[in-house]
Order: C-alpha cells, then sequence, then structure tokens
C-alpha cells in the first residue's frame, strides 16, 4: 500500500470532524473522495500529510507511520504531492520558477538540474511554451496545471488533490482534467476530493462518499452511481443532478 490510513479521528475543539476513517491506496489507484460540503473530505486530505494533525489513528505512507513521534514529516511531504483549490503560486517568479523553487529549496538540486526537471515537469502538464510566463498572464486552468506541475516535479510517490477545478471557470476545467486522466494512464497514484462526477465515473478506479465524518459506501463508480446502497448516497446524487 501506498497509503493506508487506519481508524483516523481529527477533531476541532468539539466539533468531531473525522469519526474514525479507514482508507487504503493501492500504486496507480485513483480512488475518488465524493460528499456535501463539510463532510471532512479536505480535512482527511490534510491529514495525511500532517498540515491538519489527527486526534487519533494511524496514518502509514510507503509503509512509514507518520505520525511517529521524530519522523522526518518534510521527507514524508516531497512523497505527498497536494494540489490545493487555490493555486497558491508565487506571483513574482514565472512558471519555471515557481517549478523549481523547491527543487533548489528543498531538494538542493543545482539550479540547470531544476530548470531540465522543472521544463520536464511543465512539458508534462502541456505548458512548455509558458515557462516565462507569470501567474498574472496565465489563465486559472494553466496556473492550476503549473501547481500540478510544481507537484510532479518532486516526484511524489502519490498526488491528493483538494477541488482542484472548483476556482476554475467552467471552459477552463477540462484542460486540468485532461492532465489528471493522462497521469492516471502513466500510473500516478491519486487520492482526489472534487464534485467533477462525470470524470469520476470515468476515470476512477473507486469512489468513496463521505458524509458527517464517516465514509458511508465505497466501491466501483458504475456501483456508486447506477445502485448505490445507502439511502444518503441516493440522495445526494439525485440533488447534484437536479
Amino acid at each position: 500500500m501506498i497509503l493506508d490510513v487506519a481508524a483516523l479521528h481529527k477533531a476541532f475543539g468539539r466539533l468531531e470532524v473525522l469519526k474514525g476513517i479507514d482508507l487504503r491506496v493501492k500504486p496507480g489507484e485513483l480512488v475518488f473522495v465524493i460528499g456535501p460540503s463539510g463532510a471532512g473530505k479536505s480535512t482527511l486530505l490534510r491529514c495525511c500529510n500532517r498540515l491538519e494533525e489527527p486526534t487519533s489513528g494511524s496514518i502509514k505512507v510507503e509503509g512509514v507511520d507518520i505520525l511517529t513521534p521524530g519522523v522526518d514529516i518534510n521527507a514524508i511531504r516531497r512523497r505527498i504531492g497536494m494540489v490545493f483549490q487555490s493555486f497558491n503560486l508565487y506571483p513574482h517568479l514565472d512558471a519555471l520558477g515557481n517549478v523549481t523553487l523547491a527543487l533548489q529549496r528543498v531538494l538542493k538540486k543545482s539550479r540547470s538540474e531544476a530548470k531540465d526537471i522543472g521544463a520536464a515537469a511543465l512539458q508534462r502538464v502541456g505548458l512548455g511554451e509558458k515557462e516565462k510566463a507569470y501567474p498574472n498572464e496565465l489563465s486559472g486552468g494553466q496556473q492550476q496545471r503549473v501547481a500540478i506541475a510544481r507537484a510532479l516535479a518532486l516526484e511524489p510517490a502519490i498526488l491528493m488533490f483538494d477541488e482542484p477545478t472548483s476556482a476554475l471557470d467552467p471552459e477552463l476545467v477540462g484542460s486540468v482534467l485532461n492532465v489528471m486522466r493522462e497521469l492516471r494512464e502513466s500510473g500516478m497514484t491519486m487520492v482526489v476530493v472534487s464534485h467533477e462526477m462525470r470524470f469520476a465515473r470515468s476515470a476512477a478506479d473507486r469512489v468513496l462518499f463521505m458524509d458527517q465524518g464517516r465514509i458511508l459506501e465505497e466501491g466501483a463508480p458504475q456501483k456508486i452511481f447506477n445502485s448505490p446502497e445507502h439511502q444518503r448516497v441516493r440522495e445526494f446524487l439525485v440533488s447534484i443532478e437536479r
């Protein structure tokens, strides 16, 4: 397993956001997490690289329990790429600069090596010709693809996407989903939180439905979308199809 989450709980004060999550992700698998706002989906992702500290439970990445005292969390985070709803690009750096910054500062790559890796990552997301463009010169979809390239450049074992298209205009969503589809075909392990149900149907290996801090149902896309067992899942799917 690349990711093995067991009995994960997370509380903010008295508010219990995650109530015993179990999640195992195999190499090359694309796991899609759906559910209503406030279900705990984003908190689950953020706990998986300790951007949020879990209250209890265990999280193993490539067999290493990342909650063990003394674990090198920065080394772990390099294995878990994160792509957020907001692109978090540095406005004063061009696309290549945004991608190479962590390569130089975190991985201590030379400038020329970082440039080669960064250029290849931008090429991979279809932005090879935009190396010198600054964020304000790029569309939202292009900025999100730079953010994906930045994550890819660190050669993570798993990529996590937290609502990667929700801040984009509808006509720009497709370019980001195309990159994600190509990553899936290349064997990248991914966990995706998103409302892009058509993408989930066509690309996911497994779909998890979360509500109120629990996984209520999981299975193959055709099972979850066509014949869900849980009434709450049926209600949710009907509500988003209106």
